[in-house]
């Protein structure tokens, strides 16, 4: 099959999941002998643009006339039997669900995020999860400037989105979602039900399971609010307070917002290593060094990358139950959840951790059986490939 992957690529400040998940599904659908090529933008060129064309930059997230001509030409060059578009903001825009219709290719759309629904993209505003725009009203999120607290910004992201709503309904043939959760909670956009897939991403891992554990327990991901990063600081200190000196380690692997609130934090307090932003093999290498992984997001994530990424070495994940954790997490079976935004609760489970090895070096073997089972390589391509097949066969814009 030939497949054509559209795709923004977010800042390089800012790692992000979405592109690493673009980079492992094209890696493993070209392993299976497909053929697949690469549409792209990268948000790190706005950066060197000059004045005036930084000024253009909102007209051109609604509506990017380069885009839509670019790839038109590269669909009637190469002829795909699919285009599967993932981040279109900000230099892509809907445009190129246009551009499909006009080269009679069907477009799959992997919905990573909430940002069709959500000016921010998680919702989550002020600390705590909103859903006042779920609805398709996207009021609220003008009032409150979600986007970046910037009046003008959360404006062209809401037109953008609003603007197109009928274009994201007519002009796909197939939409994935990433979690079950994600698509009960994005029912505002009301798409074709028939059109609507649930696939997990893609988490591949051939390396070694099981090991030694170091008495510590592990944070990987972005340090914000929304991820969790005053969670986690409040729940290790109540931790700690309640088990003294003689107990288990935190490592924080990560960069984002608040690195240097939590690098002030971490220098205060020796349980603390703060290691900054690592390579993926050595994110693994840590997560197998440790006895468990903390996911304390705030916001209901659509996916965990980090939540399977522990599985796939046979280690445990210790979530907040809200978004696609409790769907992906069996609680006491191979992981352990606590409740979204109480400390205490998840310092409860810390202690547990440390009194607990072995009932923890369980759950950890359990959660390697978990990915075996529904995390495949394997699997999950031919998932995919499925979902390309009823898209090519049911299109939704015919020219």
């Amino acid at each position: 099959m030939k497949i054509l992957m559209v795709h923004n690529r977010y800042r390089s400040t800012a790692p992000s999941g979405e592109n690493r998940v673009v980079d492992q599904e094209s890696a493993a659908l070209a392993a299976a002998g497909h053929s697949v090529r690469h549409f792209e933008r990268h948000s790190d060129d706005i950066e060197d643009w000059p004045a005036l064309k930084k000024a253009t930059l909102p007209a051109r997230v609604v509506w990017s006339r380069a885009a839509r001509h670019d790839l038109a030409r590269d669909l009637f060059r190469h002829r795909p039997d699919v285009v599967h578009i993932h981040n279109t903001f900000p230099l892509l825009s809907p445009s190129v669900l246009y551009a499909c219709r006009l080269a009679g290719v069907p477009a799959v759309v992997t919905l990573h995020n909430y940002k069709l629904l959500c000016a921010s993209g998680d919702f989550f505003r002020d600390g705590n999860v909103c859903h006042s725009c779920a609805g398709g009203n996207p009021a609220s999120g003008v009032l409150h400037r979600c986007y970046r607290g910037s009046a003008l910004a959360t404006g062209t992201t809401v037109l953008n989105t609003r603007g197109h709503r009928g274009s994201w309904r007519d002009l796909v043939s197939a939409y994935i979602f990433i979690s079950d959760s994600q698509r009960r909670l994005m029912a505002g956009m009301d798409f074709d039900p028939e059109r609507t897939f649930v696939k997990y991403n893609l988490v591949p891992y051939d390396g070694p399971v099981g090991g030694p554990r170091q008495r510590q327990v592990t944070y990987v991901g972005r340090l914000d609010a929304a991820k969790g990063a005053p969670l986690l600081m409040k729940g290790w200190d109540a931790y700690r307070a309640a088990a003294g000196d003689d107990a288990l380690r935190l490592v924080i692997a990560g960069g984002g917002p608040m690195l240097e609130q939590v690098k002030a934090w971490a220098a205060a307090r020796p349980s603390v290593e703060l290691r900054g932003l690592m390579s993926k093999p050595e994110v693994f290498q840590l997560i197998a060094g440790s006895r468990a992984v903390v996911l304390p997001s705030e916001w209901e994530e659509t996916f965990g990358l980090v939540v399977v990424e522990a599985m796939a070495v046979g280690v445990p994940p210790l979530a907040s139950g809200h978004g696609s954790f409790p769907e992906l997490i069996t609680d006491g079976v191979d992981g352990a959840l606590f409740e979204p935004g109480d400390p205490d609760n998840m310092a409860k489970l810390l202690l547990d951790v440390d009194a607990s090895p072995e009932r923890y070096a369980e759950l950890g073997r359990q959660a390697r059986t978990t990915y075996e089972n529904h995390h495949r390589t394997d699997q999950n391509v031919e998932r995919l490939l499925d979902i390309y097949r009823f898209a090519i066969a049911n299109p939704a814009a015919r020219h």
